[in-house]
């Protein structure tokens, strides 16, 4: 198997994943399509966990696996090499995000429970009766409204991105270690020799 040609198609599907997180992201800071106060926003959208983890830290690891799939580029060893070091930041994102997406998703949105306060109702709750489980305690948040559904969605769009992200990352750093270990393709290699 080739792993120039795995590495190009992990690199490809990496760039619209990580254009989402970004754009999930950013979504974050205007629930329903509003402008809200610093202050008003959830905590943990502070923490550009799509921006940052799922978008740029695996970004740079996509133009270098797009890279190490060209023929003759980036393919020898110190090219896989290269890739196998920034699929490690590229794993890291994506878990980066996957972990706060969770968190913000288990603890949910900062709201005004209808005394004019932003506060988190729902972040005391025990795995039994959490919020996620009950959308009935959704009507607790009465701004901005529809709060609880906005980053509900979006959290898990970005913890499955998150996921996602890592999981291909974590192949390309497999097919590059093996590449760096026995070359960059076993067919091209074996042809070589016996040609010899």
């Amino acid at each position: 198997m080739c792993t120039r040609k795995c590495s190009r198609c992990i690199g490809i599907t990496l760039f619209p994943l990580a254009a989402c997180a970004i754009v999930s992201n950013i979504l974050l800071y205007f629930p329903n399509r509003r402008v809200l106060q610093l202050s008003e926003i959830t905590d943990l959208v502070w923490f550009f966990h799509g921006i940052l983890g799922a978008g740029i830290l695996v970004i740079l690891p996509a133009f270098m696996m797009l890279g190490a799939g060209r023929a003759g580029c980036c393919a020898n060893r110190c090219g896989m090499l290269l890739s196998v070091v920034l699929a490690v930041l590229g794993f890291t994102g994506g878990v980066y995000c996957a972990v706060i997406s969770s968190l913000g998703l288990i603890g949910g949105p900062l709201c005004d429970t209808g005394d004019g306060e932003y506060l988190y109702p729902f972040r005391n709750d025990t795995l039994e009766d959490n919020y996620l489980f009950n959308q009935t305690m959704w009507s607790i948040c009465k701004e901005p409204e529809n709060i609880v559904l906005w980053n509900t969605i979006l959290f898990s769009i970005l913890l499955a991105i998150g996921v996602i992200e890592a999981i291909l990352c974590f192949i390309q750093l497999i097919s590059g270690l093996t590449s760096f270990i026995c070359g960059s393709c076993m067919r091209k290699r074996k042809t070589n020799i016996s040609g010899m």
